[in-house]
């Protein structure tokens, strides 16, 4: 049930929406400006830049390719200043400079400032160049790639917030759920420090007891080590359905454990119960919930768990799940095997997203009217 970070879903749904916008916008620019082919070519080279650039900025590696992209991105302005004649030809420097700026570690601000200003800069050598309207040059290379520059670029930064925030509450839920996870490993250090603790106690007790009557009573002392014997038989017994969530468990216990795991790990829960859980049926389907519930915590990006029970049934669904092929469910696979020979059934499905366990036992009918039929 792994399923992907919320962050990296957001940047494959980026260059879903906005690559081929890009491209579009880039292939424009070029039919636009580019009078010869070698012109295309070179005003290609800056279109090239700005898509490596965004999908390296959709992969959170952007400064990986930062000075190779903003190297080309920043010849290709000049040229189609001074030779292209286009004023359109910022295109490149626009996406690269705003995918790499926000990422900066250091010299961010410095950056901010000098990216339009160069924009402005290179815009302004068209003044150079004789038979030119000043006011057009003005407007058509400073004042309108400078402005679109800065905005696009100022724009870029509550986009790098948004994913600063996505990426805080991503590792604060794998915090909340590696500590629901902890807890479920203390209860069950804590259940077998009772089974274990108690019996090596008394263990211990018997024993120096039988040393003492092995020569006044002998009969005692076989007495003493046979029940010695008998508790560490149960004892076994009992680690074994622990560690194999055999151990008899309280339902109502369990539903109060998993709403608070759930709740310490960021995700809401909701529990409908539908009718009163047959007492015959509780022990099992807690323990359906108990091996469903660490499974959430562990495999899954839930937000939602709905909790539905019925007279002798359970229903968890949660969100959170990632399509493809179910994933492998030790736990769950063992106790299926038990559930199916009670009688009952327990499915398991994944669907858009969802995650559905579910487990069915079957009603009992009680032997007095069995027998009267």
């Amino acid at each position: 049930m792994d399923a992907e970070p919320a962050q990296v879903q957001l940047r494959k749904l980026n260059v879903t929406m906005f690559f081929p916008v890009l491209l579009v916008g880039g292939a424009v620019v070029v039919v636009v400006n580019a009078t010869t082919w070698w012109q295309a070519v070179v005003l290609s080279m800056g279109v090239l830049a700005a898509a490596v650039a965004f999908l390296r900025w959709a992969a959170g590696d952007v400064l990986r390719v930062a000075l190779p992209c903003i190297v080309v991105a920043a010849a290709v302005w000049p040229f189609s200043v001074l030779v292209a004649d286009g004023a359109s030809g910022f295109f490149g420097i626009l996406c690269v400079g705003s995918f790499v700026v926000p990422q900066l570690p250091r010299f961010r601000r410095v950056a901010v400032v000098a990216l339009p200003l160069y924009v402005a800069a290179v815009g302004a050598t068209r003044l150079l160049m004789p038979y030119e309207d000043m006011s057009e040059v003005l407007f058509k290379f400073i004042f309108v790639p400078t402005a679109i520059t800065a905005v696009v670029l100022g724009l870029m930064f509550p986009n790098k917030g948004f994913y600063d925030v996505v990426a805080e509450l991503e590792e604060s839920r794998e915090r909340d759920a590696e500590l629901a996870v902890i807890r479920e490993r203390v209860r069950f250090a804590s259940d077998l420090h009772d089974i274990q603790g108690h019996t090596l106690h008394v263990v211990k007790l018997k024993t120096a007891l039988a040393q003492k009557l092995v020569d006044i009573d002998s009969e005692q002392a076989k007495q003493e080590l046979r029940e010695i014997h008998a508790l560490v038989s149960d004892t076994i017994t009992q680690t074994k359905e622990l560690a194999y969530a055999q151990r008899r468990l309280n339902l109502s216990a369990e539903l109060e454990n998993a709403r608070n795991l759930f709740e310490a790990a960021g995700i809401h829960v909701r529990i409908n119960r539908e009718a009163d859980v047959d007492p015959g049926a509780g022990q099992l389907l807690g323990q359906v919930l108990r091996e469903t519930t660490t499974n959430i915590l562990r495999h899954a990006q839930a937000t939602r768990v709905r909790i539905t029970l019925s007279q002798r049934s359970i229903t968890v669904v949660n969100d959170g799940a990632q399509e493809g092929p179910l994933p492998e469910l030790r736990g769950l696979a063992a106790l299926e095997q038990r559930v199916v020979a009670d009688g009952g059934e327990l499915k398991v499905e994944q669907e858009n997203g969802r995650f559905v366990t579910a487990a069915t036992l079957p009603h009992r009918v009680p032997e007095a009217q069995g027998e009267k039929r």
